[in-house]
């Protein structure tokens, strides 16, 4: 599946395939249910994940990678 060119199209699409699959009045329902939650995001992403260098983290993809015997490399090679 291809993915969609901007965040408006993903919208409009997403809610027409709720709408498919739900009708107009359950599909409003659902979206009202789901809400758009509370609290501060980034506040809480630099509390709660690791502070990493991009390094960091592509050494531990290629670790992650390697241990799966899949074919790939970040790009980023460790100091």
């Amino acid at each position: 599946m291809a993915t969609l060119p901007n965040p408006v199209e993903l919208r409009y699409r997403g809610f027409q395939a709720l709408v498919r699959e739900l009708g107009y009045v359950d599909a409003l329902r659902f979206l009202r249910d789901c809400g758009y939650g509370a609290g501060d995001y980034t506040e809480e992403r630099r509390t709660v994940l690791p502070k990493l260098s991009v390094r960091e983290i592509a050494k531990g993809i290629d670790e992650l990678v390697d241990r799966r015997g899949l074919e790939g490399d970040s790009g980023v090679k460790p100091e």
